[in-house]
């Protein structure tokens, strides 16, 4: 792909967003991949490098604005990777946990459920990072 701009602050947005570390994890296996390369790049460019840099809203509000979306909607992979995000911001552990916990009595226990054991397991992973 060629590098546009929009390439090049998605790039960038997306490096802040997830660490360097986990950036050049994902990007030398699940990316690795032609078809999944192809994917990143799309979302690299229309993403993070559109939407994530629009002006309105701060990064830590736009990463908990994904962590309920994904809880709600059972996005199980992608809510790892917004929580993960989120953390990044400032969240706390705790503060997360409260979150999905709120969001039970709005789109019920099991899909909560779900998203705690996803929580549990990158934070778990985070804590080993550091």
């Amino acid at each position: 792909m060629l590098e546009t701009e929009g390439y090049r602050k998605g790039s960038e947005m997306r490096r802040k967003l997830l660490g360097d570390a986990y950036a050049d994890r994902t990007n030398n296996t699940t990316y690795k991949d032609p078809v999944m390369r192809k994917f990143i790049d799309v979302a690299t460019e229309t993403v993070f490098g559109a939407l994530w840099t629009r002006p309105g809203l701060d990064l830590k509000t736009r990463t908990l604005i994904c962590v309920v979306s994904d809880a709600a909607t059972a996005r199980t992979p992608e809510l790892g990777i917004h929580l993960r995000m989120a953390r990044r911001q400032g969240w706390t552990e705790d503060e997360l946990v409260e979150v999905l916990l709120h969001l039970s009595g709005y789109v019920g226990v099991p899909l909560i459920r779900e998203a705690l054991l996803t929580a549990k397991e990158v934070f778990a992973e985070m804590r080993t990072e550091h």
